[in-house]
């Protein structure tokens, strides 16, 4: 469960790591030797945790813990920091970069999902009343913008969707981006991702379920499905549901109930099998509670949930490659917790 005291631990460990510069994966083009320099240079705001994206959902956690915990022992911390990055100076440098020509796939889609992952929980703060979350919330807003233009843009040329389980899983950056766009009322943005959704997966049958990949830290077959849990009416979603997994009920597709084994966690490729584990038992645990509740398959996938949840959440702190992203995914699973 997702008590007082697994936030404060998690807020701990993003803290941690935050606004730690090095070690840094950065993938970055160098268009002349003005290019090289600090990832602190490069990217204002977003230059600790190991690389782009994971700072960017470092930020989504001690966000939602604030919202979900807000005597969290960390929040003034959490605050401070979040007054001293979430600034209209800084988040301009953010941008910049990402205008760059050279920066027009940058962090496709991944990335650009998790930004507005933190975006749609500011916002929802800031509704709430919470006057430093409306000041972040409006610094953020440009880039928060540019990344909506970006996929308005982009998924229309998409022809194909991405299928692998690492950071290109197209149907992991939709749901991420179909919250957002249900958060802020952005209809127009709703209705594209939910098209898109449409377009790529309602035809998919019988899903093979071959997986996980080595690297993995997101099911193909699980995330595509939590992703039209959100997309279709809920009886529609039902007989696609069936039509995609329709020997579930057998424990079919067999690795796809198995957690998955990590053989060195201090190998940041391997260590995304924790991970895994971590983002099937949030999938699992939504697409349970969107099922009736007479339906065999619900306690199923919720037993699943569990076990996968229970292998992996010992491993969130650890050796920093696998710490330094893992919180973020443990905290998605537990806030699908059933009501």
């Amino acid at each position: 469960m997702l008590t007082a005291d697994v936030a404060s631990q998690f807020a701990s460990i993003a803290l941690r790591h935050l606004t730690r510069e090095y070690p840094n994966s950065l993938l970055h083009v160098l268009a002349d030797d003005n290019d090289a320099v600090t990832p602190r240079q490069l990217h204002p705001v977003f230059y600790g945790s190991y690389d782009w994206h994971s700072c960017v959902h470092g930020y989504w956690l001690l966000a939602s813990l604030l919202e979900h915990f807000p005597s969290v022992p960390q929040r003034e911390t959490i605050r401070t920091t979040f007054d001293a990055h979430l600034t209209p100076e800084r988040l301009a440098g953010e941008v910049a970069y990402f205008e760059r020509p050279t920066a027009r796939g940058y962090e496709r889609p991944y990335g650009w999902a998790w930004l507005l992952a933190l975006q749609g929980q500011l916002h929802r703060m800031a509704e709430s009343g919470d006057t430093d979350a409306r000041r972040w919330h409006d610094a953020l807003r440009p880039l928060a913008d540019l990344l909506v233009a970006r996929f308005t843009e982009f998924l229309p040329k998409c022809t194909y969707p991405l299928r692998v389980g690492t950071h290109f899983n197209t149907a992991f950056a939709l749901a991420l981006a179909l919250d957002y766009a249900r958060d802020v009322g952005n209809a127009p943005f709703a209705a594209l991702l939910n098209d898109t959704a449409v377009r790529w997966y309602s035809e998919d049958r019988g899903y093979q379920g071959w997986e996980p990949a080595g690297d993995e830290f997101l099911s193909p077959g699980w995330m595509e499905a939590d992703l039209m849990r959100r997309v279709l009416p809920a009886d529609t979603f039902l007989s696609w549901f069936d039509a995609f997994l329709p020997d579930l009920l057998k424990g079919q597709p067999a690795a796809m109930f198995v957690p998955a084994t990590v053989s060195d966690r201090s190998d940041g490729k391997l260590a995304h099998l924790d991970g895994l584990n971590l983002s099937r038992a949030w999938c699992l645990r939504q697409i349970a509670q969107a099922l009736p509740e007479n339906d065999a398959r619900r306690a199923l996938l919720a037993n699943t949930a569990h076990v996968h949840l229970t292998q992996a959440l010992a491993q969130v702190e650890g050796d920093y490659m696998g710490e330094h992203w893992l919180a973020t995914f443990a905290l998605l699973a537990l806030m699908a917790e059933p009501d």
